[in-house]
């Protein structure tokens, strides 16, 4: 692998949404969140705030 490229896994998706993570050059791991025409792209610590909002959400709605 070229310094340039990165390593790429998804993670899930529906017809609307996709989930993927990227293993950045520097080793630093990042996840986008494609939702219709727009991604949203988080570092690592962010991504994990993100889910325990979404867990949080999940649990209130039960």
């Amino acid at each position: 692998m070229s310094h340039n490229e990165m390593e790429t896994e998804v993670l899930g998706e529906t017809e609307n949404f996709s989930v993927w993570r990227a293993e950045e050059p520097d080793g630093e791991a990042t996840y986008h969140l494609e939702v219709g025409q727009a991604t949203l792209h988080f570092f690592d610590e962010e991504w994990q705030e993100f889910l325990e909002l979404m867990r949080a959400l999940l649990k209130e709605r039960r």
